[in-house]
């Protein structure tokens, strides 16, 4: 013989769903003319429906079971919706701390880089700068190497005498 107690371990006293989301779940509703199945919306608006014709029919008792049956699941629809409203807002919170930490740290670390890039004030810690560090603390010299700076001609004076060649260039060809 089976004792109750291994019985009522299986058995969910509260009569609501374990976990999972409710808004979504199907379930059997078991009505006054026989079961209703589907999602809380779907009952919902099926017992309307059965309230309305039973109003039309002229059977109260009908219509007020109907009703309550309705409200019921209403009830039930709107405090799952609620539960959902609330972990989201919650996760939506999570989100923003978590973003306002990178930020937080995203800046300490270009604070550093800008200290660690004005490298002038700072003492010699007995280091050596490697070229990897370099191009970490300045990108941009690194993009391009630095260039000489052009060295131009010297103009020649203005008077009327014919303009003298320049000593390093190629003699021109007489025509």
């Amino acid at each position: 013989m089976r004792s109750s107690k291994s019985r009522s371990r299986n058995k969910n006293r509260n009569n609501r769903p374990s976990g999972g989301n409710i808004i979504n779940r199907v379930f059997d509703s078991s009505g006054p003319d026989g079961k209703v199945r589907g999602t809380p919306q779907q009952i919902i608006e099926k017992y309307n429906q059965m309230h309305r014709d039973a109003v039309l029919a002229g059977d109260r008792v009908d219509a007020e079971n109907y009703a309550q049956h309705a409200e019921h699941y209403t009830r039930m629809l709107a405090e799952a919706q609620r539960e959902v409203d609330a972990k989201r807002e919650e996760q939506e919170e999570q989100n923003r701390q978590r973003q306002a930490e990178r930020d937080r740290e995203r800046n300490e670390r270009l604070r550093a880089q800008e200290e660690a890039a004005g490298g002038g004030d700072q003492p010699d810690s007995g280091l050596v700068e490697t070229p990897e560090a370099r191009s970490n603390a300045q990108p941009e010299q690194d993009a391009k190497p630095a260039r000489k700076p052009r060295q131009r001609k010297p103009r020649a004076p203005k008077s009327d005498a014919p303009p003298q060649p320049d000593p390093g260039s190629a003699p021109e060809a007489a025509e």
